[in-house]
């Protein structure tokens, strides 16, 4: 361009604009001829014109300079293509931000403080403890903090040292040339790992990892109601942060044993129990196991095999609310195998007062069958 135009029209403002009007138009004419963005020919030398118009005006000392003496007013005083690093929040930085996923941020990016990571553990429990609760001894080998350096990482005695590298900044920047400019290109220091501190004499435990593998024995509260495959948390027991950040969790995952007679179903404790033919036909009183001792059971006289009754409360305690689920207790009649010749008699001659004549069951609707299953 032979003459350069007025900043408040390249930027299409008016004198009086406002910074945040600046800013604006900046930011819109960026993005419009970037040339990573618009292929025209002119673009490149439009950007920098955009960039040229908006490094005078945001700037309050040159843009009074600007307003009085116009671009004379600016020769030699930052009315250049300059570098981008002195955009700060408000220009490049942002605008490349966008476009390429890096600026020109300031500041130190030292690492901060890091929580440890969670650990992991397993608990196999009894079908009673998974029933009423228990407290369980574990052992897990999880991160600590060295107790020899303090966590440091430096041999007791020594101190860690500023980072040669960035200075102490965590990150480092490296500065790019390229046909429209310069600019930073920030990244974490590879030499402390943003940390800004360099370790002369590792700790002679941990080697410099600040941390220590230890292994510890520690207590699980198991709530009455667990299930096979319920998590447990225990708060602050994973492994130790990083920088002074705070320790993981650790997560028990409980797993239940079968029981040699129960089963379960939801709170509901499931048992099948054989009685005799005489049993179910004449009625009886009888003992049930239940998981806190025996409990007395009437059984009617002409209870079918797959009659289901209920002992209320003798179940599974609820994990988020009180109370508990009942037991199921499901009778079948037994046949027996082996008979004396005397039974065998006594047999024959009940058959003959039955007789053998052989009735169909009566078919059932679906509420007629719960009610049986269920003793109701």
């Amino acid at each position: 361009m032979a003459e350069k135009r007025d900043y408040y029209e390249v930027l299409g403002v008016g004198r009086g604009a406002t910074d945040e009007e600046l800013k604006k138009a900046f930011r819109k004419l960026a993005r419009q001829y970037h040339p990573d963005v618009n292929k025209s020919p002119d673009a490149a030398e439009r950007f920098k014109e955009v960039n040229e118009a908006y490094e005078v005006l945001r700037d309050p000392e040159k843009r009074a300079a600007y307003d009085r003496f116009g671009h004379a007013g600016v020769q030699g005083n930052g009315g250049g293509y300059g570098d981008f690093t002195g955009f700060g929040f408000g220009g490049l930085s942002d605008i490349f931000e966008e476009f390429f996923g890096f600026g020109t941020r300031a500041g130190a990016a030292r690492q901060g403080p890091a929580r440890g990571a969670d650990v992991r553990s397993h608990l196999t429990l009894t079908f009673e403890e998974a029933v009423f609760g228990a407290e369980k001894e574990i052992e897990v080998t999880r991160l600590e903090e060295c107790p020899n350096c303090g966590g440091s990482g430096a041999e007791p005695g020594t101190q860690p040292r500023r980072c040669p590298e960035c200075n102490g900044r965590g990150e480092v920047r490296r500065v790019q040339q390229s046909l429209f400019g310069s600019f930073v290109n920030v990244t974490l220091c590879p030499r402390c790992g943003g940390r800004g501190e360099v370790v002369g004499t590792p700790c002679s435990r941990c080697k410099g990892e600040q941390r220590v593998p230890v292994t510890k024995k520690l207590i699980v509260t198991v709530p009455a109601g667990v299930d096979d495959g319920t998590q447990v948390r225990l708060a602050g027991e994973g492994e130790a942060g990083m920088y002074g950040g705070p320790a993981g969790n650790l997560y028990v995952n409980l797993h239940v044993q079968p029981h040699r007679y129960f089963r379960r179903k939801d709170n509901d404790i499931l048992l099948d129990l054989n009685i005799s033919f005489v049993q179910a036909a004449l009625g009886d009183k009888i003992k049930v196991p239940t998981l806190e001792g025996e409990e007395e059971l009437v059984i009617p006289a002409g209870t079918q095999t797959g009659t289901a009754f209920r002992l209320r409360g003798k179940g599974v305690p609820f994990l988020r609310h009180n109370g508990r689920g009942d037991q199921v207790v499901t009778v079948h009649i037994h046949t027996p195998t082996k008979l004396s010749a005397k039974q065998k008699e006594l047999l024959k001659q009940l058959g003959e007062t039955l007789g053998h004549e052989v009735t169909p069951q009566e078919a059932k609707s679906f509420f007629g069958r719960v009610k049986d299953a269920f003793g109701v």
